[in-house]
């Protein structure tokens, strides 16, 4: 384990009670409620003393009651202090009316709006998404980038036309792992991280992996390559947490990382596991 406190710069935490997620019907093993109180016993024994939340994929038009759930979660778990919002992107300048609402949210940081689910690979080049996220910028807030691998290419295009927009890059765009895709992955990892203003969330490799068999030598070259492509001034930590529970558990999760990172200075583990997560958004 890391001497000194880890930045998780990706958690979710959900109630059903308060909120609905209609994709968790999907997904039986982490339906339920998961809180600060779940989070702090996921990872006893680990010092983490920032996070940033997420968005869930709330039912729509619950976008800015998730950010208003997850601020008053902050008010008791200090540790929150950051939110990365949804918000319908896809509306162009007309989403400048829930962004303005959004703002109201002390530790809004940034929006997320899942493209991944969009079967088309060119989604995010629509005009009135490009310029939704062009709003982004005017505010200073960034945008996480949750595609499939087949979509890297257009997400790269999005980067490059929004030049003003701080792009967070989840989970290395999640890479056929788990049939052995690395092509054209491979190239269009590096491609993107060309672009100086984007970083990449190292997280969620291994659920891309298979679940319940995946092994050190399936996911480190992947790992490897992407740490190569963006340096590790330009990668983030994060744990997906408690999606991650569907592949591993968070501890096995920072060994790995460890294991991976044995050769590194202490301050370019201190740029991974902290610094560049507290700079991008601004925490």
């Amino acid at each position: 384990m890391p001497s000194f406190a880890l930045v998780d710069a990706h958690v979710h935490y959900y109630d059903p009670s308060q909120l609905n997620y209609p994709w968790l019907d999907n997904v039986p093993a982490i339906k339920g409620t998961y809180l600060p109180a779940d989070f702090a016993a996921a990872t006893e024994g680990i010092a983490i003393d920032k996070q940033v939340f997420v968005e869930v994929d709330v039912a729509p038009g619950q976008e800015l009651a998730e950010a208003r759930f997850v601020q008053g979660l902050a008010r008791s778990d200090r540790r929150i202090q950051g939110i990365v919002a949804s918000a319908a992107i896809e509306r162009g300048a007309w989403v400048n009316d829930e962004l303005d609402r959004l703002g109201e949210v002390a530790l809004l940081k940034g929006v997320r709006r899942l493209i991944q689910y969009h079967e088309a690979v060119d989604y995010c080049l629509q005009p009135a998404f490009v310029e939704g996220v062009q709003q982004l910028g005017r505010r200073g807030l960034s945008f996480d980038i949750c595609i499939r691998h087949q979509q890297l290419a257009s997400a790269t295009e999005l980067v490059r036309r929004c030049p003003d927009v701080q792009f967070v890059l989840d989970h290395i765009a999640k890479p056929g792992i788990a049939n052995g895709v690395r092509h054209p992955w491979w190239e269009e990892i590096k491609t993107i991280a060309q672009l100086p203003n984007v970083v990449c969330k190292v997280t969620g490799v291994i659920t891309e992996a298979d679940p319940l068999h995946w092994t050190l030598c399936d996911i480190r070259p992947y790992i490897d390559h992407t740490l190569d492509c963006f340096g590790l001034g330009r990668a983030l930590f994060a744990s997906d947490w408690p999606v991650i529970n569907l592949a591993g558990a968070y501890r096995p999760w920072v060994a790995v990382m460890d294991e991976l990172l044995s050769g590194c200075s202490a301050s370019e583990l201190q740029q991974f596991y902290r610094d560049t997560a507290i700079a991008t958004y601004r925490l």
